[in-house]
């Protein structure tokens, strides 16, 4: 036991402490330990008359010792730099007291029970919660972090049976795309038959209390199943309390070979419908009568040229989201007994803006993207619009959806510097009501998110927001970080990350450009960033860049850049093109080998954006141009960069970043430090432990205020 008097000393010299230490200084010189001598061989594959090197092919072999030792070399490395950071561990101190509130979601009806997930603050996974009715007692239904002592095995999806009796639920361990699935008894949460396995790319749909359908791959039975390609997807259907080798194929396989299939139950219970696709853009629709022994599937549409889904169902009358004719997409219905194309009626007609419809209480809901923010419109089911519904402001609302008879719904509204309300929203007086607010440690009132649009090389305008302080003074001093993504239709709208008052709060400038490639603007600004024209992504990039620049938000020796997956690859392509206008690099989980990335998991089901180096002598020499880590030369000063992975990742594996980073250490001929921090027992990204997610946002804030010669003021 302390002493009380020394105890008061010891308090009173801490606070004294702080008050002298409110600005901590970068590290005038931080010793960076040799690189790891990374062997290179002599690999050279041929195409189209060209020879390439790749004298880091055998970092592809996650399986060997060598690689192994390799990673834990490279660790060390950017570990021991890391270490150095004066004010790194202030900064975890900041973040974590940040991250520490009770966050708690909206809540949803299962059968006797309303359930909720909520978070106490630091815990690494969030806990399902449930009550009886409203006075009920809350109850742990599960807790993720019971999954594993360290936090890494996560809940990947869960769903129930219609009348709530029966959940089956997806858990991912190391945050591999593999998954296990459990059922339970909701009543008791007793397990009901034996553990599935290898599912993957899965969701989870039941038919009545019977069983459920879900989607996997064959694993594959040589190599790495984390690194294997996967390519024939395959539709089950799960009888309860039957092993999993008799699960009946449903679609898929030999016989009708897919990358991708999805199925769902509709509602009511009485379809099953299925999707089927080769590539992350396009699908075919199926339809298959459950009501009927025996029925087979009927082609709603036939051909994988655009992205179609049934929304809703009345009775035999579907309701079909397609792009068919429509860049930027409709609601049509049709009935079931004649579904193709030629009987479709529009209900909701394509407009100017991106649609994204759901369905809920009976009703249509139009969630519009008007230039990357949310537009909502509430229309009944012959397409009559009832309202507009009202935001508290200009960002992103999510959430739109319920069951066919629910009166009440929950939407969540968010933006770059709203930290997140959940509104209950009365779905027959369009009437919305607070129903909870984040508790985050943040006044919104003392910064501003405005969105501009500048001139990309090609002449075209793209949107960006930028965030800051207000009163932000344009003197090009300011630290900024610059993100973006550009690819697979994937559309950035407003979020607010908790990691970024890190930044923001220094007076630092977040921001984020809606680059080509994307789905802001529909199915022409997609192509407009795909295969030949991908170069476009890079210069929407690197002209965002300027544009912070010339307008005196920051300089080059003050700008970074992010971006994870195919914002790595975004990333490394913009470090290596324009390595003098950026000071810091972060490619994570990048897609960073453009002429071998197909040949991994499920990437060549990417094609649709990239293209592959065997397409044609033109694809390959505009891929082989732009790929980052053939695109790296000798003896170039390249930004500092903190490339970012993790051992389990198996969507992009790697591999991508172990090359990436090798040559990139091999090459680099100025001060800058080129790290690769490299994470155990996690993958992609989703179901990261909150401990996982704070300790690289640390190491992501820390290096770049570093490399920038950055005091850290200390916010107590």
């Amino acid at each position: 036991m302390v002493h009380k008097k020394i105890g008061y000393l010891v308090v009173t010299l801490a606070v004294v402490a702080c008050n002298q230490s409110k600005e901590i200084a970068p590290s005038e010189e931080i010793k960076l330990k040799p690189y790891p001598q990374t062997e290179r061989i002599d690999q050279k594959d041929i195409y189209f008359g060209t020879s390439v090197d790749d004298p880091y092919r055998w970092l592809e072999d996650d399986l060997s010792d060598k690689t192994k030792s390799w990673v834990a070399a490279e660790n060390e490395v950017t570990n021991d730099y890391l270490s150095q950071i004066p004010f790194r561990e202030a900064m975890r101190d900041r973040l974590k007291k940040l991250w520490d509130f009770e966050k708690v979601t909206a809540p949803f009806e299962e059968g006797d029970f309303t359930y909720f997930y909520k978070n106490d603050g630091l815990q690494n996974q969030y806990v399902l919660y449930r009550k009886k009715g409203d006075d009920g007692k809350e109850e742990v239904f599960l807790d993720p972090n019971k999954f594993s002592e360290d936090g890494t095995t996560s809940l990947a999806g869960i769903e129930f049976s219609k009348d709530g009796s029966l959940v089956a639920y997806q858990i991912s361990e190391g945050g591999s795309d593999w998954r296990k699935v459990i059922v339970l008894k909701a009543e008791d949460k007793s397990v009901v038959g034996d553990t599935l396995l290898n599912v993957k790319f899965s969701g989870l749909s039941w038919k009545g209390n019977e069983g459920f359908y879900y989607s996997s791959y064959d694993k594959p039975k040589d190599g790495s199943a984390l690194s294997a390609m996967t390519d024939q997807h395959k539709l089950f259907f799960h009888q309860l309390n039957t092993p999993q080798a008799n699960d009946e194929l449903i679609l898929g396989g030999a016989t009708f070979p897919r990358r991708y299939i999805s199925a769902g139950v509709t509602e009511d219970g009485r379809y099953l419908i299925a999707s089927a696709a080769n590539t992350t853009s396009g699908n075919s629709l199926y339809i298959k009568d459950l009501s009927q022994a025996d029925s087979k599937f009927v082609a709603i549409v036939d051909n994988m040229d655009k992205n179609h889904s049934v929304i809703d169902n009345d009775g035999t009358k579907l309701f079909i989201y397609t792009e068919l004719n429509a860049p930027n997409g409709r609601v049509v219905s049709v009935d079931v007994a004649n579904p193709g194309i030629a009987g479709w009626k529009d209900v909701i007609p394509e407009t100017e803006h991106v649609l994204q419809p759901s369905t809920g209480g009976g009703k249509i809901f139009a969630n519009y993207l008007k230039d990357a923010t949310s537009l909502v419109k509430q229309f009944d089911r012959t397409g009559k619009l009832e309202r507009e519904i009202e935001l508290p402001g200009v960002g992103t609302a999510g959430g739109f959806g319920a069951k066919h008879d629910d009166k009440t719904l929950y939407y969540s509204f968010t933006s770059y510097v709203d930290p997140g309300t959940i509104y209950k929203y009365d779905i027959a007086e369009g009437k919305s009501e607070e129903y909870l607010r984040s508790g985050v440690l943040f006044d919104a009132d003392k910064y501003e998110s405005k969105q501009v649009f500048y001139t990309s090389k090609d002449g075209t305008k793209v949107p960006m927001i930028i965030t800051h302080k207000k009163g932000l003074k344009l003197d090009g001093t300011n630290p900024t970080l610059l993100y973006g993504y550009g690819g697979f239709n994937v559309s950035l709208t407003p979020s607010f990350s908790t990691s970024n008052i890190l930044l923001l709060e220094q007076g630092g400038v977040f921001a984020v450009a809606n680059l080509r490639g994307g789905g802001e603007y529909g199915e022409k600004w997609h192509l407009g960033g795909t295969k030949l024209n991908k170069q476009n992504v890079f210069d929407d990039f690197i002209s965002a860049a300027e544009y912070l620049i010339n307008e005196k938000f920051t300089s080059s020796e003050r700008l970074a850049i992010a971006g994870g997956s195919n914002g790595g690859l975004l990333v490394g392509a913009a470090m290596t093109q324009r390595p003098e206008l950026f000071k810091v690099a972060f490619p994570a989980v990048g897609v960073l080998d453009m002429l071998r990335y197909h040949k991994f998991t499920a990437g060549a089901g990417w094609a649709f954006d990239y293209g592959t180096a065997e397409d044609s002598e033109e694809m390959f020499s505009y891929l082989y141009k732009y790929s980052p880590y053939h695109a790296l030369k000798p003896d170039t000063n390249y930004p500092a960069t903190m490339v970012t992975t993790a051992d389990h990742d198996d969507r992009v594996v790697p591999a991508h970043s172990f090359k990436f980073a090798a040559q990139l250490q091999s090459y680099n001929k100025g001060d800058n430090p080129v790290l690769i921090r490299i994470d155990t027992k996690a993958g992609h990204g989703a179901g990261k432990s909150t401990e996982m997610v704070i300790a690289e946002q640390v190491d992501k804030w820390a290096f770049m205020f570093q490399n920038m010669n950055l005091p850290f003021k200390e916010i107590k």
